[in-house]
């Protein structure tokens, strides 16, 4: 199925578009999204650290805005956003 993740914040400099797509299988994880975005990461931006802990750090949320754990299972094509943390002193 496919899956739209949305970008927010520093998350945007991942993608041209405001969100990233991926094909995942059925009850992937919101852990297996984090791995996915990952993977591509290595790929489009040749193993970008930066961007991996900003993956790593990052909260995920659901359609309907609840914020949701790495346990979290995907039963369809839906949206998830990505809210990494927010800088600061």
């Amino acid at each position: 199925m496919k899956i739209q993740i949305e970008l927010f914040g520093a998350s945007r400099d991942f993608s041209d578009r405001n969100f990233l797509e991926f094909d995942i299988e059925n009850n992937s994880t919101i852990k297996d999204i984090r791995n996915k975005i990952v993977e591509y990461l290595d790929t489009k931006f040749k193993g970008n650290e930066n961007f991996k802990k900003i993956v790593n750090s990052s909260s995920f949320c659901s359609e309907d805005n609840n914020i949701i754990n790495d346990n979290y299972k995907i039963l369809k094509g839906q949206k998830i956003g990505i809210i990494p943390p927010i800088g600061g002193g």
